[in-house]
């Protein structure tokens, strides 16, 4: 499922449109507004669920509590996706307009996703056994419009646990929400540039840093440091320091620690499905990660003389894609939005190359990936990966003699290239003259010459030049 991004007036970033492809490459120089769109993009993914809502008449509620079942056609509510997606989006950005100050039209924050054709006869929705504390099972299968809830609890019950109006319209908005949206949006996982600030919150931490930022939202108010609640002084500090250091947007990734023992315990579908995924990568950084007692995370390499090394002892590399790692055993499901920033951080080269084969795996195993990167190196190797991805014959022999594997191949049309850069913006109604801001403008992606990514070409040619010059001079 295609989804069309449009986004304005976001810091540096005047304008950016872009649609996500399989593999969604995002370019450019420093300080040009990338991270803006990415956390934006990432924010909303997450943040949907809370933002649309259908209207569930009370005449239904009480079917469902009068006869212990309630059938929902999906069709009319479907009909309104469009409507209830815009008023989310709307929902979206006015609160974060009121605080950045925002309240000219013209300068104002705005941000709109827009999916393709929404087919709810692609959905599956199924929950028929009932855990502790839970009270509606219900039942939407593949190729059907129908959504079946079950109330699983007598009136005497319901009174006893204050199941009321209030209660079953929230589960019914939610299930009708995840009928018709959750087969369009992905579910995104993040892995932010800021990896070493995020270890340094993991040690300074030991609850989960949500409950920390929550409860200081809810306070609204400094706190006696004589009384916190908080294992340091003022977390209003802590949070003003963390928003300055850039990693409030991946507190996700800070928050996985809690919960390391438990997500160890499941395997992703990449372990269950393509091991020789997790080959390449246990080959990548020459070792395997592991879990020790107690939440800690280590690394076990292959050769020299240590069994366990701390992650404050492991090479960069090896710290820079401990989250890929975990993600890929243990966190991985189909149709996911796997979001990068910078994957090549601490790698050779070589390793840069190895990285892009892999994602490029995972997009052929069925999880979305976006990233955005300053390597030429990645890019020209998703370049390779195109351009053998063909039936002549000498690709073939090029392909084996390299080492490359068909599952590493993608075509052009799996992939979408930008590149943030300063341009000459449209006219937008009320303006005379165009006027230059930041945007994001589409690079040519093609089968037989692979990817155009002029932030690349151009620094690279200068330097070749100046090259050739230094050897001539000196001849």
């Amino acid at each position: 499922m295609s989804l069309e991004i449009r986004i304005k007036n976001l810091g540096i970033m005047k304008r950016a449109e872009f649609s996500l492809g399989d593999l969604t490459v995002l370019c450019g120089k420093n300080n040009t507004g990338k991270t803006y769109v990415v956390e934006t993009l990432y924010d909303f993914l997450g943040s949907w669920r809370e933002l649309i809502r259908f209207s569930v008449s009370e005449a239904q509620i009480q079917s469902l509590f009068k006869n212990d079942i309630l059938k929902i056609e999906l069709a009319e509510y479907a009909e309104k996706a469009d409507q209830m997606l815009t008023e989310a989006c709307e929902q979206y950005c006015s609160p974060l307009n009121v605080e950045w100050g925002f309240h000219d039209e013209s300068n104002k924050f705005d941000f709109h996703i827009q999916p393709g054709a929404i087919d709810i006869r692609a959905t599956e929705l199924i929950h028929t056994e009932l855990t502790k504390d839970e009270f509606f099972t219900y039942s939407k299968p593949k190729g059907s419009e129908e959504l079946v809830v079950v109330c699983n609890v007598d009136e005497g019950t319901r009174e006893q646990y204050v199941i009321d109006l209030m209660f079953a319209e929230g589960i019914l908005d939610f299930l009708i929400g995840e009928a018709v949206f959750s087969n369009v949006f992905p579910r995104p996982f993040r892995i932010s540039s800021k990896r070493d600030e995020i270890e340094k919150l993991r040690e300074e931490l030991d609850f989960d840093p949500s409950e920390l930022l929550e409860s200081i939202l809810e306070l609204g108010q400094e706190i006696d440091p004589e009384n916190s609640p908080f294992p340091f002084a003022n977390p209003q500090e802590f949070l003003s320091e963390a928003r300055e250091r850039g990693v409030l947007p991946a507190i996700d990734e800070a928050n996985l620690i809690p919960k390391l023992a438990d997500l160890a315990k499941q395997k992703s579908f990449i372990a269950e499905e393509y091991p020789e995924v997790l080959e390449e990568f246990a080959d990548i950084i020459g070792g395997k990660y592991t879990l020790e007692y107690g939440g800690e995370l280590l690394y076990i390499p292959r050769k020299g003389k240590w069994n366990l090394l701390a992650m404050e002892h492991s090479s960069g590399a090896v710290r820079s894609l401990a989250d890929i790692g975990f993600y890929l055993h243990h966190i991985a499901q189909k149709d996911d939005l796997l979001i990068i920033d910078e994957p090549e951080l601490g790698l050779h080269p070589e390793n840069q190359c190895r990285i892009a084969r892999l994602l490029a795996r995972l997009v052929n195993a069925g999880v979305k990936v976006f990233i955005t990167t300053h390597s030429d190196y990645i890019v020209k190797e998703l370049n390779t990966l195109i351009m053998l991805n063909g039936d002549k014959p000498h690709l073939k022999r090029i392909a084996e003699e390299n080492g490359y594997q068909d599952d590493e191949l993608i075509t052009a049309d799996q992939v979408k290239v930008y590149t943030a850069q300063e341009e000459l913006l449209p006219l937008e109604e009320g303006q005379k003259r165009r006027r230059r801001g930041h945007t994001l403008v589409e690079a040519d992606v093609e089968p037989e010459l692979g990817i155009k990514a002029p932030s690349f070409n151009e620094t690279i040619d200068r330097m070749n030049n100046m090259v050739e010059d230094i050897i001539q001079g000196a001849e």
